[in-house]
């Protein structure tokens, strides 16, 4: 047996979590948020990537950007459908080490690629969906957190993974535009690209947008590897798992994580190239990475809050807070050839981001809880074993419904920016796409007071 196979384990049980259950799970969230930050990282380096492309001479039109952008949302949402069940199968610590050494080759490849303008736009496409290595990861790491930290904490420890680790969006958007103006590895790294505007000319290293992570990733990898921990109580089989698909509110929280989730993923994909477009004398990647900072650590915020006054009362309240944010947007953006309120369009994006990071945390503190609850519920009266019981079997459906349930928010990454730029091509702005988005946060409105929040609800949480 593995000297990193834990055999027993106990969280629910005060003496236990006291004696060595909090300090192993909280080394286990500590190497697992960094690694989800390298994997949110690589996964929206396109964002920032597609603005340089053609000032270093690759003829590619503006569609064919836009879809370098969108793709890593559609292969990364793709591969967290099978990401979600990896955990209890590989183990926690193999799957980390496996799924974030594999960012390696998109980091990698992009480094090369953007050297040379003679490389062809398959050979990008590729690389773009590769780049869903990333969005995958999330949905492995949040399954893997939840198996450590009992119900009373599950907010905290999933809000500070998700929370810390949705910093990478930001943290891709603020590091690249820097890191590409200065040779950091010197001749190893590559040429640099010459770039001319007003008759003037600079230097830029592009492929420091994929290079910069790839000793990071080389020494978190490493860390997942000596470090994490594998639960011999979260071993199941697909087949163990895919209970989850016949379970009522596993789609419900799919709908209302894909309100959350979903949009915060896509606004921080979508961010720089919606501004460019509204406000042309803008330079986005001044501002971009701010949405997703603010994203992140109202998450962060979020898990804590949610600990305290239950899941489904702030998602509920939080949605009607987002809808008030979009109504903001709607209200700053130009209109009919009228010029808008940048600083009010920003501010409002700002307060729509900080939404879905608490909404984010609240709907995931939701998930484990409800599990929980319905298990206990079905073993109440039952001998101690069996109750045992219910709460392991309890954690891996809830493990297996957070990952899955990531997977379909994820597509958010996708179908966002596209929202964007079919309204924007059909009316020439995007407030079809915004109203689009308000009604669907009403219909979560409904489904949470229904289900979850409301006085007598079924299944309070």
């Amino acid at each position: 047996m593995s000297k990193y196979m834990i055999n027993t384990w106990e969280p629910e049980t005060p003496a236990f979590w006291q004696a060595t259950g909090r300090s192993t799970a909280n080394r286990n969230l500590w190497i697992s948020i960094p690694a989800l930050a390298l994997a949110f990282a690589v996964w929206m380096v396109w964002s920032v990537v597609v603005v340089k492309l053609p000032a270093i001479g690759f003829k590619y039109s503006t569609n064919q950007l836009f879809w370098l952008t969108a793709l890593p949302g559609l292969s990364g949402a793709t591969l967290r459908i099978f990401y979600s069940f990896m955990v209890p199968i590989f183990g926690g610590r193999k799957w980390t080490t496996i799924s974030t050494a594999s960012l390696l080759i998109p980091a990698i490849g992009i480094g090369f690629a953007v050297q040379d303008t003679s490389t062809g736009y398959p050979t990008m496409l590729i690389l773009a969906l590769l780049c869903g290595f990333g969005g995958g990861n999330f949905a492995s790491s949040m399954a893997n957190i939840s198996f450590f930290f009992p119900k009373a904490q599950k907010g905290y420890a999933l809000g500070m993974n998700a929370g810390l680790g949705n910093l990478g969006v930001s943290a891709v958007q603020f590091v690249v535009p820097l890191v590409i103006t200065m040779g950091i590895f010197g001749t190893i790294g590559g040429e640099a690209q010459t770039i001319g505007k007003l008759g003037q000319t600079s230097n830029l290293w592009l492929q420091n947008a994929g290079f910069i992570w790839v000793p990071f990733i080389a020494v978190s990898s490493m860390l997942a590897w000596f470090g994490m921990n594998d639960l011999a109580s979260a071993k199941a089989s697909f087949a163990e798992q895919a209970v989850i698909f016949k379970r009522k509110h596993n789609w419900l929280m799919c709908w209302l994580y894909t309100g959350t989730f979903g949009s915060f993923i896509g606004y921080s994909a979508a961010f720089p190239l919606l501004m460019k477009t509204q406000f042309p004398d803008v330079n986005p990647l001044q501002y971009a990475f701010l949405g997703p900072l603010v994203g992140a650590l109202a998450r962060v915020v979020g898990g804590i809050i949610s600990d305290k006054l239950g899941g489904a009362r702030v998602t509920f309240w939080t949605f009607i807070f987002m809808i008030a944010a979009v109504l903001g947007v709607l209200h700053f953006a130009p209109h009919d050839g009228v010029a808008g309120n940048f600083t009010g369009f920003f501010w409002m994006f700002m307060a729509l981001f900080a939404g879905t990071g608490v909404g984010n945390a609240s709907t995931f503190r939701m998930i484990p809880v409800i599990f929980l609850t319905e298990h206990q519920r079905a073993a109440a009266g039952k001998p101690k074993a069996a109750q045992e019981q219910a709460i392991v079997d309890a954690n891996k459906e809830g493990a297996a419904v957070l990952g899955f349930t990531s997977a379909m928010a994820a597509y958010g990454a996708f179908f966002i920016p596209k929202s964007y730029g079919t309204s924007i091509a059909m009316t020439g702005s995007p407030d079809t796409a915004l109203w689009c988005f308000i009604g669907f946060y009403l219909s979560c409105i409904a489904i949470t007071w229904w289900c979850y929040s409301r006085k007598g609800a079924a299944m309070p949480c």
